[in-house]
């Protein structure tokens, strides 16, 4: 296997889903997955022929080496993905009503202590893309770890590819924190991926009321991201690339399918869209991108995250 040129930096856990359709406190059993949402996007990208690596941190404990073992399983590279001996790995538990997914996840794991020190250079030097989220924006040190290592790519042309993917309970009482955060993600980034409910609350934080998606667009292309997706769920999708002065909307209609269980499918449409733009590139940096090329790169994740 030739290496990897594209990677992702961030958290790998354990997803304990619930085996009830249920609240929290009423299920009774769970079933152990290897989860994380930039985890989740390698696998993604590799299940559709692409070598990947992650960047990640768990704990020197059993739930450490079964996600390894599980990484390893789907051909991921796991060279960095680190063994804490301060930290146990990061779990969440998942609850699902309606094939609809709610969430309890704790901070203070192995992954929110990846150190700038152990961040391999050499390779982020090499790559072509470099994905991230937000849930490493939390706390430190891995806050500062992601953004200088983003950062530090950037001086490189790699292409920085971002989906927010707010975890709001890990911020309880830091809202303005979080969003400042968010924006600082977005700054740096190429290509940012929101949620429509996602893009819903920015406009409230920012005193934009009546939906006014384009405004909120508006001042997110100032920030410099080239295109940025909003997934819409059962909607599909809409993709807006800006050249110049002119915002280029593409919309996505959905690829219908009767949802059972829809953790996860936001990351692989991510996976399909990093497998896409990289594709499309001939050399480093943001590929050019025509309307029928986004159109079909669009179809495509649409159709990958569907089938999730």
């Amino acid at each position: 296997m030739s290496k990897p040129e594209i990677a992702a930096i961030g958290e790998v856990l354990i997803d304990f889903i619930a085996e009830q359709e249920a609240t929290l406190e009423d299920v009774q059993s769970f079933r152990k997955f290897a989860g994380g949402a930039p985890a989740n996007v390698v696998v993604g990208i590799r299940r559709l022929g692409i070598p990947v690596i992650l960047i990640s941190k768990v704990g020197d404990d059993a739930f450490g080496r079964f996600l390894i073992k599980s990484l390893q399983y789907e051909d991921v590279d796991t060279t960095y993905v680190f063994k804490d001996k301060e930290y146990h790995t990061g779990v969440v538990f998942v609850q699902l009503i309606g094939a609809q997914p709610e969430f309890i996840l704790y901070s203070n794991v192995a992954y929110n202590n990846m150190k700038e020190d152990e961040i391999p250079k050499p390779l982020i030097q090499r790559l072509k893309v470099l994905h991230f989220g937000s849930v490493l924006f939390t706390q430190e040190p891995s806050r500062t770890t992601v953004f200088k290592t983003v950062e530090y790519a950037r001086n490189f042309d790699v292409l920085i590819t971002y989906d927010v993917n707010i975890r709001k309970d890990l911020w309880r009482d830091r809202i303005e924190d979080m969003w400042t955060d968010v924006l600082t993600g977005v700054k740096l980034s190429d290509i940012v991926k929101f949620s429509e409910s996602e893009i819903l609350d920015l406009a409230n934080e920012l005193g934009i009321h009546n939906k006014k998606t384009d405004i909120v667009l508006d001042i997110l292309f100032k920030l410099g991201p080239k295109l940025i997706i909003i997934t819409k769920g059962a909607e599909g999708a809409t993709f807006y690339q800006k050249l110049k002065r002119k915002i280029i909307t593409i919309d996505i209609p959905p690829y219908s399918v009767t949802p059972v269980d829809t953790t996860g499918a936001g990351d692989a449409f991510m996976a399909a869209v990093i497998a896409g733009i990289y594709s499309f590139m001939k050399k480093r940096g943001y590929p050019s991108l025509t309307k029928r090329r986004l159109y079909k790169l669009g179809r495509f994740a649409v159709i990958v995250a569907a089938l999730s």
